[in-house]
């Protein structure tokens, strides 16, 4: 037996751990050697102590034929949404993106047409936020395109919000309304493949320009921390929900150390998502739990903060905080319970 094959019999596929507990796995032994970093991995965005206030940085990726297919993905819209999701991350944490950095890997077949096409919308969405394109590196790549974004953003140190801040009996609470983006993402699929069966075909996408938006140009919530500020409510933990709203869930109970009940009757569902998922045979209520990439944020509050917001369409309890012991929960529409499972996208299944 050679040495390679020896090493591959004892290797382990990143299969059988998965993308979150992979990152656990790879991260559990690094240790804080700076009294300026606050928080490392774990949350949406790291934390740094920059004396008056925190300074909060986080990183995505985005991969062609992963994130995003360029069949139906306009470049323009692309380069909006790789500074959105970034932006979308420093709400999280209640505070304000203030700067990014872009990295690019792309191969020979991109025109310097076709980049200018992506800048426009990264600067469409750094004038929207307020933010500031200050550097970034670009190299080749023999696969394709990809994004990698850095969003440096602040946040009041006695405003700031975690994961790990949910307590018994806060409620949950979610912005907006979920599942429009992965069912803009199944119409689009459907249509590509009618599209490779039949090139004359031309795409029946009419009446769809919500979901299509959803899935295609999403917003970062920065009206949401400013809303929050306004109705002096700091959540007790919070989360932006890009991997489906079972797994953000989920984190916010393993962070917090506390169980979770929702309810499916409480969903927010946008009615043309609704309409969509009954044509393309889907429900709704399933593409919300599982699809991702609405990047809305799931939140929790102290019930003494619910008069302040109950009225606002922005917000809806889905839910509320229990003990660990009673698990996490989903609670359907005729009462009965279930346990709440995470089924949503997996890096590692791709491919």
């Amino acid at each position: 037996m050679s040495l390679f094959e020896e090493k591959a019999v004892n290797t382990t596929p990143i299969s059988a751990l998965g993308e979150f507990a992979l990152i656990d796995h790879l991260t559990k032994g690094i240790k804080i050697k700076n009294k300026s970093t606050v928080k490392g991995v774990g949350d949406d965005a790291a934390v740094i102590d920059i004396g008056d206030k925190y300074q909060l940085i986080s990183t995505d990726l985005l991969v062609e034929g992963v994130h995003f297919d360029l069949a139906y993905t306009p470049l323009k819209h692309l380069g909006y949404k790789a500074v959105a999701v970034n932006v979308s991350d420093i709400c999280a944490m209640n505070g304000e993106a203030k700067q990014i950095t872009v990295g690019l890997a792309l191969s020979n077949r991109f025109s310097v047409e076709a980049l200018e096409e992506l800048y426009k919308g990264m600067n469409l969405a750094c004038k929207h936020y307020g933010v500031d394109l200050v550097g970034g590196d670009t190299t080749t790549s023999t696969s394709g395109l990809m994004i990698s974004v850095t969003a440096l953003g602040e946040v009041e140190k006695d405003k700031i919000t975690y994961r790990s801040g949910a307590k018994v009996n806060d409620l949950i609470v979610a912005t907006g309304d979920l599942g429009a983006a992965y069912l803009g993402l199944q119409l689009l699929k459907r249509e590509k493949e009618i599209y490779i069966a039949n090139p004359k075909m031309q795409p029946d996408l009419g009446g769809n320009d919500y979901v299509l938006q959803r899935q295609l140009k999403p917003e970062a919530r920065i009206d949401i921390v400013k809303k929050l500020k306004e109705l002096k409510i700091i959540p007790t933990s919070m989360i932006d929900i890009s991997d489906g709203l079972s797994s953000e869930a989920l984190h916010l109970s393993k962070s917090s150390a506390i169980g979770l009940q929702i309810y499916e009757d409480k969903i927010p569902l946008d009615i043309t998502a609704i309409n969509l998922g009954e044509e393309l045979n889907l429900n709704p209520v399933l593409c919300a739990l599982n699809g991702g990439e609405d990047y809305e944020l799931l939140l929790t509050i102290n019930q003494k903060d619910y008069e302040k917001l109950k009225a606002d369409v922005d917000f809806t309890i889905i839910g509320h905080i229990s003990d660990k012991s009673e698990g996490n929960n989903f609670i359907a529409k005729d009462g009965s319970s279930h346990p709440l499972t995470a089924q949503g996208w997996d890096a590692t299944k791709i491919g």
